[in-house]
């Protein structure tokens, strides 16, 4: 079973808010997943990204694979924490 970190949509028609969600890579983009280790609003200016950087942290250590936009959205979290 190959573990994906992922975005799972959510919102109505043109109002999009992602979960960055741990599940598996054969599961439907907004079916099963295991845990919720976050979220993305891409309408915010500038746009909110809130991960629970220890349960993600814990996932990447079992070997969960980030997609590429996850991996940007964790890259963009971990600069964006030390300046707050």
């Amino acid at each position: 079973m190959a573990v994906r970190i992922r975005l799972s949509r959510h919102g109505r028609k043109k109002k999009p808010y992602y979960r960055i969600v741990v599940a598996n890579s054969e599961a439907p983009r907004d079916g099963k997943f295991l845990e919720i280790v976050g979220t993305y609003d891409p309408l915010q200016n500038p746009a909110a990204i809130n991960i629970k950087q220890d349960k993600v942290q814990a996932w990447l250590d079992k070997g969960a694979e980030p997609t590429d936009t996850v991996r940007s959205l964790l890259a963009k979290a971990v600069v964006a924490a030390p300046a707050e």
